[in-house]
């Protein structure tokens, strides 16, 4: 049965008599140390760094999942991928949807663009998709009016004969691949001309903003960048220290800096949330093209904290008072962060994982202590409580073929060691199976989606 929300007996003061609009900036495998508000030395990003200083930057911001499928699931639906089942299992065991792949986000599932849709928003959807090609998996299909980009990453659809490592070179060929660019799910180019993309997202998105501006919207900006294969626009190639990485940043920091210049032009800013992130860490693996991510251990596609601790900027002047913090949160938070914005309830028969950020975001309160679960794929590696992370399972991103399980879980204090080096377990053994016991708790009460990655 089709959910309905409701409407909450009392709208926040905060709260215009316009509803508030939501933007969603979501990179793709940007690490934790990629931005020069996070300690870059060798990338500049100057409107990233202004978004921050103006608004909140959170220091312990997480993706939901350590690649990209699932994390993307996460953002659009408050849920832990398992849930959905958007995530690699024993019977599905790819880690992401491919374009042959049959599965997608199942209509069963409620998306932020839908819930705010219902409320009479504008939702929009541009860049990367990565959540299914098929009838009921497509951006117009989760609520979302109006749809372009790629339908998933843009290093899929490799022509025949492309050589091997062709994605990680710094001088990728222009025609090795032949990913589509889609129009409400219609091909409007093939293949993309991907040292265009950035920009022309940049101009859909500002167009979107300016069209809609006397109606609450919802704009999804999925970067394609800094996914391998590399590109920029000619405007942006060699000017960076860290290579075409480093191009390819300081593009979307250009974007990000239009984005935020045409709210203030269209008089926006004020009542607007926007909020910057990366899908997971960065892809070590990829040498020069792959990130960095700073003091954080590992990266993409493990749990270690470069895997999964992103960048996380929210972003409302006059709302939100600028700041550092080091509270927790995560994107299964924008989902009811996003319904809190608009003054709603979700239903109550829905289970979310997140919770609404907006008593940190605009009144700096302390939220409560609550556990956040490191899933590779189905499993639980890692368990997050307070500044206790422990891990019941490690394995590096790529290169691994088996876990190490740890019957006596690895313990950090990440307050003290981000970068995970200093295993606490025996002098904290209280700590570590109370951290096993909510991970224990998790396992037995989520119920898994039908597997989707086939």
């Amino acid at each position: 049965m089709k959910r309905l929300l409701l409407l909450c007996t009392m709208v926040p003061a905060l709260l215009a008599a316009k509803p508030a609009n939501l933007v969603i900036l979501f990179a793709d495998d940007l690490g934790w140390g990629d931005l020069g508000c996070q300690g870059s030395p060798v990338i500049r990003t100057p409107n990233l760094d202004r978004m921050a200083a103006e608004g909140l930057r959170f220091t312990d911001f997480y993706s939901a999942a350590e690649v990209c499928t699932p994390s993307r699931a996460a953002l659009l639906t408050g849920r832990y991928p398992l849930r959905s089942g958007m995530c690699a299992t024993t019977e599905a065991p790819r880690r992401v949807l491919f374009g042959d792949s049959k599965g997608g986000l199942p209509q069963t599932e409620l998306t932020v663009a839908r819930a705010l849709r219902q409320q009479g928003y504008a939702t929009a959807h541009i860049g990367k998709w990565h959540l299914g090609i098929h009838e009921g998996g497509r951006p117009l299909d989760h609520g979302f009016e109006h749809s372009f980009g790629l339908p998933y990453s843009n290093d899929m659809d490799a022509r025949p004969g492309l050589p091997k490592g062709s994605s990680g070179s710094p001088n990728p060929p222009a025609d090795g691949w032949n990913v589509p660019l889609l129009r409400d799910g219609k091909v409007v180019e093939q293949p993309a001309v991907q040292t265009t993309l950035t920009r022309r997202y940049t101009e859909e998105a500002v167009k979107f903003i300016t069209t809609r501006k006397d109606k609450p919207f919802f704009l999804y900006l999925a970067h394609t960048f800094p996914h391998v294969p590399m590109f920029a626009s000619p405007a942006f190639q060699g000017t960076s220290r860290a290579g075409i990485y480093g191009d390819a940043v300081e593009e979307l920091d250009w974007s990000t800096g239009q984005i935020l210049e045409a709210l203030r032009n269209a008089g926006l800013a004020e009542n607007t949330l926007v909020l910057f992130s990366s899908d997971n860490g960065p892809w070590l693996i990829m040498g020069n093209q792959g990130g960095s991510a700073g003091p954080l251990r590992d990266g993409k596609g493990s749990t270690w904290e470069g895997g999964m601790r992103v960048p996380g900027i929210a972003w409302m002047p006059g709302r939100i008072t600028p700041g550092v913090t080091s509270q927790p949160a995560s994107a299964l938070d924008l989902f009811p962060t996003a319904l809190g914005l608009a003054g709603v309830k979700p239903p109550a028969d829905l289970t979310l994982d997140g919770r609404d950020l907006t008593p940190l975001l605009f009144e700096r309160a302390q939220l409560p202590e609550r556990p956040f679960f490191y899933y590779r794929g189905d499993q639980i590696y890692a368990c997050r409580l307070g500044e206790w992370k422990a891990h019941f399972k490690t394995q590096t991103g790529y290169g691994q073929p088996k876990p190490d399980l740890h019957e006596t879980p690895l313990l950090f204090h990440l307050g003290r060691d981000p970068s995970e080096k200093r295993d606490l377990a025996g002098s904290h053994p209280q700590v570590a199976e109370r951290l096993r016991a909510l991970a224990e708790a998790q396992r037995a009460s989520v119920v898994p989606g039908a597997p989707q990655f086939h």
